[in-house]
C-alpha cells in the first residue's frame, strides 16, 4: 500500500500515533490492531532517502524501529512513561523509497525495570530489518525529575 492517503490509512483501520519533537521528523506513524497485539507502519517518501535518493535512509529505518517497538513495549505499562537504554538494528535488505514499512513488536520479557521486545522491519513481504530493544521503566515522578534537571 505503497503512496497511501491518512484517509486510506484510517479506513484500513490504521490510527495515527500521537508523536511529537523528535519522534515526529521521519513522519507520521500509524498503528492497528488490540492493546498487545499492534501492527505500527510508517510510509516512506523523500523525506526519509538517503543520499542516493532511491532507498529508505537507515537511520529512518532504526529511528521508525523505535517508534515501533517502543508501542510494543508502552502496551505493557499502565503509564508509558520509558526510555531506551538499547536498541540493536541488524540491514537485510534495502527498502525502497515509497513503501509502507510495517512491524509487528513481540514483548519478549518484563521485569519491574525493563522491557524487551524484537521485531522484523518489512516493506510489503520483504525483511529489510532485524530490531531488539531493551526500554527502561520510568514512573511519572522520574520523568518530572528528568524534565526539571534538564531546564
Amino acid at each position: 500500500m505503497s503512496g497511501a492517503t491518512p484517509q486510506q490509512l484510517e479506513a484500513d483501520g490504521w490510527q495515527q500515533l500521537p508523536t511529537s519533537r523528535f519522534s515526529a521528523v521521519i513522519g507520521p506513524t500509524w498503528m492497528r490492531g488490540p492493546k498487545g497485539a499492534r501492527e505500527v507502519c510508517l510510509i516512506t517518501d523523500d523525506g526519509q532517502a538517503n543520499d542516493h535518493g532511491a532507498m529508505v535512509h537507515g537511520g529512518a529505518l532504526m529511528t521508525f524501529a523505535d517508534i515501533a517497538l517502543g508501542v510494543g513495549a508502552s502496551d505493557t505499562l499502565d503509564e508509558p512513561y520509558m526510555a531506551t537504554v538499547q536498541l540493536q538494528f541488524q540491514f537485510t535488505a534495502a527498502a525502497p523509497l515509497r513503501s509502507m514499512l510495517t512491524c509487528r513488536p513481540e514483548v519478549v520479557r518484563k521485569t519491574s525495570q525493563l522491557i524487551f521486545v524484537r521485531g522484523l522491519i518489512q516493506a510489503g513481504d520483504r525483511v529489510v530489518g532485524s530490531a531488539d530493544a531493551m526500554f527502561k521503566v520510568l514512573g511519572s515522578e522520574k520523568l518530572g525529575a528528568i524534565k526539571a534537571k534538564s531546564e
